[in-house]
């Protein structure tokens, strides 16, 4: 599997090679990204000083330049991530989940347990996604299986191009259930950037199978806020009812926004990136 996009960082941990990209100084975010991402996707930074902290984005197992190599499980890739880490020497990281990071971030906040500041959830999976039930899942598999993904999304990109205010729309309804709505350039600028960097890799299929047993979110000890989309059309809220019951230390904020699951695009991305910050603040 080739990529011809830009590459970041790549180093060799003891259990094995990471690509990830390290922007801006002061306190590490460690930000564990979302399905068919990769560590140059980086609509999540917007928002966060860097001066003031220091965003250190790994490619996950199965995405980006980072192999799955025997990092199936979410256990696993924190592990891995753990091992990155250890590179940096920092007393106590900030660990950032987004969408299907969720697994892996708190996978990994339960393994460092007092190398943790905090823990953010944004619109992220907390238990099993999709089942093989799941018209989705079955969908998954046929578009984003590692022999055609590269096709699907020269496709995307592709129309992309071609079309982007059409492409929008329909990507618009795939992360919302509110009904369409004008979007501004600019929304469609951000997503365009954001879907141009996407690939799937064997990481996404990989996503799909992931469990978390509750007992790793119970052994989550550090402040976490949970933020998420009651509009959410890609991950339910229930995912972010689920981490707030078994979180002892979490904080729970939902929103009404426009985009869903993309808390961080558009104008309503205003009020969970100064959350966040409150937040962050408080530590």
């Amino acid at each position: 599997m080739k990529y011809p996009e830009s590459v970041g960082n790549i180093v060799n941990t003891q259990l094995g090679r990471i690509e990830y990209t390290d922007i801006g100084t002061g306190t590490s975010m460690v930000f564990l990204h979302g399905g068919h991402s990769n560590c140059r996707v980086q609509l999540f930074h917007k928002g966060f000083d860097k001066k003031r902290f220091r965003l250190i984005t790994p490619s996950r197992p199965g995405y980006g330049h980072t192999p799955l190599n025997g990092h199936e499980k979410p256990e696993d890739a924190a592990r891995l991530i753990a091992s990155f880490l250890e590179l940096f020497n920092d007393d106590k990281i900030i660990v950032i989940g987004i969408s299907a990071g969720g697994p892996t971030a708190i996978s990994l906040v339960a393994l460092l347990k007092d190398k943790v500041r905090a823990l953010v959830l944004i619109s992220a999976v907390s238990k099993r996604w999709l089942t093989k039930m799941d018209g989705r899942f079955l969908l998954s598999r046929l578009l984003f299986h590692p022999i055609m993904e590269g096709t699907t999304w020269k496709l995307v990109h592709a129309c992309f191009r071609l079309f982007p205010r059409s492409m929008a729309k329909t990507f618009f309804n795939e992360f919302s259930t509110n009904s369409s709505v004008e979007m501004t350039q600019k929304e469609i600028l951000a997503l365009k950037k954001m879907i141009s960097l996407q690939r799937s890799g064997r990481g996404f299929l990989n996503d799909l199978r992931h469990e978390l047993d509750t007992k790793v979110l119970e052994a989550v000890e550090c402040p976490t806020l949970i933020m998420h989309s009651m509009n959410d059309a890609s991950v339910n809220v229930d995912m972010a009812y689920h981490a707030h019951g078994h979180i002892a230390n979490a904080e729970l904020k939902l929103y009404n926004n426009r985009w869903g699951h993309l808390l961080w695009l558009g104008r309503d991305s205003a009020q969970p990136i100064n959350d966040a910050n409150r937040f962050l603040r408080q530590l």
